[in-house]
């Protein structure tokens, strides 16, 4: 892949990307608000604005090398994380698992809206490539985002759910973990891993996106 077709990937990809970036993180504040704890929504990351969320390294330079170091063919990033005061929660052990939930549950819903977008544009007689890739590149990049954060590895969303679902004495050492969270996912990279352990999450998200669409597209068909 030359360097046209990655500008032309960037391109396809930059509007889906900021969309599931920024609903996972307004998502997790907002749980946390119905859950009793004001500090995201303090701070104004209950919030769409993409500005609110973006970290600079995470969401921006990250992306770009790991995108044209796999030639286009894969990325990863990470926004600024959303405060959560877990003790300010009415229940923490078990709205933990809620809260971590959200930010995964958003990007399949926003998969599903991509989905339905693209099966609607099909239906309209679009043939203009772009916004066809656009639609397939919203549902590769919330899918691939639901797919990494419920890997359960903390700081990761699936992390801490495990977290939370664990007896409080192996919760709470599963949780000591997390300061190693983020070279274990570099390891994991590095050693062509990472693939394998999302492909089960992936699988069944995308085939559950299938089951929901098939009305969709005998409708429309």
């Amino acid at each position: 892949m030359n360097y046209n077709e990655i500008i032309q990937a960037v391109a396809v990809y930059a509007l889906p990307v900021i969309f599931a970036i920024t609903l996972h993180e307004a998502a997790h504040a907002y749980a946390a608000k119905y859950f009793g704890d004001l500090t995201a929504y303090a701070q104004g990351r209950m919030s769409l604005n993409p500005i609110k969320h973006i970290d600079p390294l995470g969401t921006i330079v990250i992306p770009l090398v790991v995108l044209a170091m796999s030639q286009g063919q894969f990325f990863f990033g990470y926004a600024k994380p959303v405060p959560v005061n877990y003790s300010a929660l009415r229940n923490p052990r078990k709205q933990m698992a809620y809260v971590a939930l959200a930010g995964p549950a958003s990007n399949f819903a926003m998969a599903f809206g991509w989905m339905v977008l693209g099966l609607l544009m099909i239906g309209a007689g679009v043939s203009e490539p772009f916004p066809l890739k656009v639609a397939q590149a919203g549902i590769n990049a919330n899918l691939l985002f639901f797919a990494l954060n419920m890997l359960p590895i903390p700081p990761l969303d699936g992390g801490r759910i495990m977290t939370s679902i664990l007896p409080p004495r192996y919760g709470n050492k599963f949780a000591m973990i997390e300061p190693y969270g983020f070279v274990i996912l570099i390891a994991l990279m590095l050693t062509h891993s990472l693939g394998y352990l999302i492909a089960p999450f992936h699988i069944a998200a995308g085939f559950a996106l299938d089951m929901l669409a098939t009305p969709i597209t005998i409708f429309l068909n």
